[in-house]
């Protein structure tokens, strides 16, 4: 049975980076902000770092910003803003957005709620932001949040949103942050009771081409049945983030926070269900990079070895391949990969080329892919090349530009019992030099330290037993992921009909 989401987000696909229209572009930002100060229940701060303060000036600049603005503040001098909100290892982060949302939120609370407290919500907007420098070498990115009642002596709730600049000009950008600023908050007052149209509203009056927003986290008491890992997927959906990453425990994940300056190892797959195989090849993989990284730059002495970031990725085109999500599959997935500690990547490149090029805007380390043998046979496939230029050798001019490397995973042959591997793997004839080229060049090596026992397994397999009541698919996959199928009934588990099979 499906939950009231699942049918709003299958409506609303339009297919992977097409948003549909949110019910709200009718109105223009000048509109959204005098609604939200001609509104007797809002009253709050505007705390903004960096890039001016273009949300505010919104709100002064539509008229009667007395009846929402307690305090408008920005603390432009890092001593200052030490001062404030307290020190921080970087002034555009997540950490010292929340410090000031709950600070600026705490002095309303004390300072307002005695007098007005039974006829006002109270808010706090805060941001922290750099964009575009003189010379253009900086990362033009924010983040950006609102702590606030949705309700008189309500308790709190809060919305924080990462977003990148993508105008060439600061004072392009700093248009389109006070724009998508304006929009947050307006969701935040108006739409909170539907978190998936608050998403589809924040680039109201503007385009992805403008503004990228990677990362969404609702919390409090009005999103208490909100989960962030679904609303990671509808960013990634509507075409507001080209990719989404959340922890093991389903806490969303900035990537620049968790990528920066660390190696990257990816295994793409379905995951339909997490086998001894997924985890194997993750596990090989990273022993392999880490061994070569090690050898490559052995690290000084008494140095921290680099940590490498493992992601197991799922892309939009494997999860729409009936036409439409499913959030029960979905998240059966997402909660196996949970089970088993994984960091999930959900992404809209399925061309590699494109993906590598995502993780190295992020990271200048290393980066790795791991794969099966199939993949790799997709990955020399021409025709998922035609809409480039220079097609297959454009493609992999990009994905072997910077220190990228694939790790192949052996196939075995069910019949045959014998192993494909790197070197006698079959190619279209008209890619063999290339193969040959690439392989020969060290960007694809095999992985020769395996788990032998496994190479039996295939998910396709698995699923088959799982819904025949055939009991023996427990052996094909790690005892948390069995028992999070088993406990959850996915993928077509009936306790009962196994019995009567093993009867």
């Amino acid at each position: 049975m499906r939950n009231q989401g699942d049918t709003s987000v299958q409506a609303a696909s339009n297919g992977p980076g097409k948003a549909s229209a949110s019910e709200t572009a009718e109105f223009s930002t000048h509109e959204k902000a005098l609604r939200i100060n001609l509104d007797a229940l809002r009253y709050g701060t505007f705390a903004e770092i960096g890039a001016g303060q273009e949300v505010a000036r919104w709100f002064f600049r539509v008229g009667a910003a007395a009846g929402s603005i307690s305090k408008s503040i920005s603390a432009y001098d890092m001593a200052v803003s030490d001062a404030i909100y307290g020190r921080c290892k970087r002034y555009v982060s997540r950490e010292r957005l929340q410090s000031m949302l709950d600070h600026e939120h705490k002095l309303n609370l004390e300072r307002l709620r005695p007098l007005r407290g039974d006829t006002t919500a109270f808010f706090v907007f805060a941001d922290t932001v750099s964009a575009r420098n003189f010379h253009g070498t900086n990362e033009c990115h924010g983040w950006m949040g609102v702590k606030y009642q949705a309700h008189p002596r309500d308790e709190d709730s809060q919305i924080l949103i990462h977003v990148r600049m993508l105008d060439h000009e600061n004072s392009l950008q700093q248009e389109a942050l006070g724009i998508v600023g304006v929009n947050l908050l307006y969701a935040a007052c108006f739409l909170h009771h539907k978190p998936e149209q608050m998403l589809e509203s924040l680039l109201d009056n503007l385009t992805t081409d403008r503004i990228e927003i990677d990362m969404v986290e609702f919390s409090g008491i009005e999103f208490r049945h909100v989960d962030n890992r679904v609303m990671s997927l509808r960013l990634v959906q509507l075409g507001l983030s080209r990719a989404a990453m959340f922890g093991p425990t389903g806490e969303v994940l900035q990537p620049s926070e968790v990528l920066r300056k660390r190696p990257v190892l990816v295994e793409r797959g379905s995951f339909r269900p997490v086998t001894h195989v997924n985890i194997d090849m993750l596990k090989s993989a990273h022993a392999r990079f880490a061994a070569e990284l090690t050898a490559e730059r052995p690290p000084e002495p008494g140095a921290k070895p680099l940590e490498i970031v493992d992601l197991m990725e799922i892309t939009m085109r494997n999860l729409l391949v009936t036409g439409t999500i499913d959030l029960s599959d979905f998240l059966a997935r997402v909660d196996m990969l949970a089970a088993a500690g994984k960091t999930v990547l959900i992404s809209d490149y399925f061309e590699y080329y494109r993906l590598a090029a995502w993780l190295t805007r992020y990271t200048t380390e290393p980066i790795a892919l791991t794969m099966g043998v199939s993949s790799l046979q997709e990955l020399f496939d021409e025709h998922f090349y035609t809409g480039l230029e220079g097609g297959i050798l454009e493609a992999f001019g990009k994905l072997f530009t910077r220190d990228l490397r694939i790790y192949v995973y052996p196939l075995r042959d069910p019949s045959t019992k014998g192993l494909t591997k790197v070197e006698n793997v079959e190619m279209p004839k008209n890619v063999q030099s290339l193969y040959r080229h690439v392989v020969q060049g060290g960007s694809i090596r095999q992985l020769d330290n395996y788990d032998e026992s496994v190479l039996h397994i295939f998910s396709r397999d698995i699923l088959k037993r799982i819904k025949s009541g055939d009991s023996s698919w427990y052996s094909m996959v790690p005892a948390e992921i069995a028992e999070v199928i088993r406990k959850r009934h996915f993928f077509g588990y009936h306790e009962s009909e196994e019995m009567a099979t093993r009867s």
